[in-house]
């Protein structure tokens, strides 16, 4: 499929015509891959992974998305209410808030962040580790582990892949955070790590030959 024909299906999704869209490709990271600047060329030819998002940019002046009205919640006109007449109210986030200490059990405990979550994933984690990733089965070896300044909050999980199905050499956004061959490394959510030399066994080595 060209590009073209990608902004032609978007058109109908997001309603940005096809000659105002211009298309940006992003990683699961969040890193900007490339513009798809071309229209002739086939999607494949940027190298689009699962897990990656393409980015409408609406570059059409009298579009409702231009000096974004989309995005910038502090251009629309709220809808402000008296405290007096908030109070008044029933069935308000805030008398249902006001509830919440009553229906919860006694020594429970509220949910951990995803952050909290991901840094216990990391705990079992370890540089020099064998793993998998998804989504894809890559194999490889774990090369760094922690949270990465240039990234979004949070822990990672950094990845140097047997064969080239990465995206960079262990330098993301200007700062490197390990050492591998080009195309071989990755930052990655410790959620889609599995750790261990898969496959594990094989399952033909207790047969005789």
């Amino acid at each position: 499929m060209s590009v073209e024909a990608v902004k032609d299906k978007l058109w109908k999704k997001c309603g940005t015509s096809v000659n105002s869209m211009s298309l940006e490709l992003y990683d699961e990271t969040g890193a900007k891959i490339s513009v798809l600047s071309d229209n002739t060329r086939p999607l494949g030819f940027y190298s689009p992974l699962d897990g990656y998002r393409l980015h409408v940019i609406d570059l059409d002046p009298a579009s409702v998305t231009s000096g974004g009205w989309l995005e910038d919640t502090s251009l629309v006109e709220k809808y402000t209410i008296s405290e007096e007449a908030y109070e008044k109210l029933g069935g308000t986030f805030r008398k249902f808030k006001e509830t919440l200490p009553l229906k919860q059990p006694p020594g429970q405990e509220s949910k951990i962040s995803d952050n909290k979550y991901r840094e216990d994933l990391c705990a079992n984690i370890k540089i020099g580790d064998r793993c998998e990733v998804e989504p894809g089965e890559r194999r490889g070896t774990v090369k760094f582990v922690g949270q990465a300044e240039t990234l979004a909050p949070g822990f990672w999980v950094g990845v140097q892949f047997d064969e080239p199905v990465g995206k960079h050499d262990g330098m993301v956004k200007g700062k490197r955070y390990f050492d591998c061959p080009s195309l071989h490394g990755a930052m990655v959510r410790p959620d889609k790590v599995k750790i261990g030399d898969y496959p594990e066994k094989d399952p033909f080595e207790d047969e005789e030959i």
